[in-house]
């Protein structure tokens, strides 16, 4: 199958030498739970594509499926003020839909913090740009081809 905001993803992916097949699903997985289910793995190696704006600017924030993204404390470690974008706002800085916003594959890149979660799964899923679209890649590989930062999304327990 073939779609435009998949292709991009696709095209890039390749260029940064990462060979993982995507994968279609007949239904959409929107969700980390759903794209866990479908594919039979832990929710916490699913790796969601969440754009929020710091202090009015679009980021991307890569998050194991496990966690949740505390904006208040990961904005404060980022020096400004996290919110949720709308969906005019990922729409732009992704040209991609709510549910299938893949890593990479965007107009201009994105400012991008990786979950350090994400690191203790082997292989993790990532939308495709499309909702009912995955790929698989690591942790390394999604750091290195986004250019992120790995961090913590949420305080951890001491």
């Amino acid at each position: 199958m073939n779609h435009p905001s998949v292709d991009r993803v696709v095209s890039q992916l390749r260029a940064g030498g990462i060979g993982g097949d995507v994968r279609w699903f007949d239904d959409a997985t929107p969700t980390a739970a759903h794209a866990a289910a479908a594919l039979g793995v832990d929710v916490g190696a699913i790796a969601n594509s969440l754009i929020f704006t710091l202090d009015g600017e679009p980021v991307l924030v890569l998050t194991s499926g496990s966690h949740r993204v505390d904006t208040a404390w990961l904005g404060e470690q980022l020096g400004g003020r996290l919110k949720r974008a709308d969906a005019a706002t990922l729409r732009s800085a992704t040209g991609q839909v709510i549910g299938g916003v893949a890593p990479v594959g965007h107009p201009a890149p994105v400012r991008t913090y990786v979950d350090t979660a994400l690191a203790a799964y082997p292989e993790v899923w990532a939308a495709a740009g499309h909702p009912h679209t995955v790929f698989p890649t690591t942790f390394d590989e999604l750091v290195r081809l986004t250019g992120g930062t790995p961090t913590a999304v949420e305080p951890r327990d001491e």
